[in-house]
């Protein structure tokens, strides 16, 4: 059988232009996919676990408007715990004082791997399933085809004559090696397409999204929910133990408030008005002894 028989055997080039049409259907998705998550890699390549409390809003706008990650950064957005801090004022100046002590810069309460996954960036942004089924199809198209040509090669077969006979012998038997290699190229188009859409899978979509999640589990550090809520609690009780005892000392500190303010500014004012009290009454006094002496001098004339 030449070269040319076998591409224009109808069944043979059926399973070839359905192999390279499957082959190309994936590298073409695959460099999509790609081509996004590079985009994702290189954004998230300039940001660090220091900065990232200033710098959260501009992830977080960058991350909504690109619509390939929109959906899951929004889900994961709300798994977020932020380093918030409470304003306690000191006289007149304000101190900010953390929530937590764990909690430092941005934590999730969930695996960063349970959004950013295979299924949700790679898989679900094409039809995987006619990807991962496209072997079994072109396998399939081997014993279909092989027993469609061996049906039609047994229904050629004429006895009628000695000529007709060794003439439809001899096609069958050429039909029978066109059957065999139908599965031969169905088999062999199945090997390849299945060996090569897994190196195309790992070079083009799994080694990027493995740079993405190691970029956001750096980024972001896990936090379980019951520990937060521990800690939560934890740092109210110090707080309430701290405001009580700050109410139980509150009557000692008034009382000595009180004692200060009386011997800082009543005592004088009081002492002042003391001293003019007996200045008057010496003054009464030397008045009184004068006006003694007159009345004696009066006394005598």
């Amino acid at each position: 059988m030449s070269f040319i028989s076998i591409f224009s055997d109808i069944s043979i080039l059926f399973v070839l232009l359905l192999f390279v049409s499957s082959l190309l259907y994936c590298f073409i998705k695959y460099i999509k996919v790609n081509s996004e998550l590079k985009k994702i890699k290189n954004y998230l390549s300039d940001f660090k676990k220091s900065d990232l409390n200033f710098r959260f809003n501009e992830i977080d706008s960058w991350m909504q408007a690109n619509p390939y990650v929109s959906s899951v950064w929004s889900e994961f957005r709300n798994t977020l715990v932020f380093s918030e801090s409470v304003a306690l004022k000191d006289g007149e100046e304000l101190l900010y004082e953390d929530v937590s002590t764990t909690v430092q810069n941005i934590q999730t309460t969930v695996d960063p791997l349970y959004f950013f996954n295979e299924e949700i960036l790679i898989t679900s942004k094409f039809n995987n399933k006619i990807i991962q089924v496209m072997p079994t199809i072109l396998t399939g198209c081997g014993p279909l085809f092989t027993f469609l040509k061996i049906a039609i090669a047994f229904g050629a077969i004429d006895f009628s004559t000695q000529e007709k006979t060794v003439e439809s012998v001899a096609a069958f038997m050429m039909g029978m090696q066109s059957a065999a290699l139908v599965s031969v190229i169905a088999v062999a188009s199945s090997l390849t397409y299945l060996l090569s859409e897994k190196i195309f899978y790992n070079i083009l979509c799994k080694s990027p999204l493995a740079s993405i999640q190691n970029s956001i589990s750096d980024l972001f550090a896990s936090i379980s929910s019951e520990k937060f809520l521990y800690e939560l609690l934890r740092e109210s009780k110090i707080q309430n133990n701290s405001a009580s005892n700050l109410i139980g000392k509150l009557p000692v500190h008034f009382k000595d408030a009180f004692n200060e303010s009386v011997i800082t500014n009543m005592v004088p004012y009081l002492e002042n008005i003391i001293y003019g009290i007996n200045q008057l009454n010496k003054q009464l006094q030397e008045i009184k002894t004068s006006k003694a002496k007159q009345d004696s001098v009066d006394e005598l004339f």
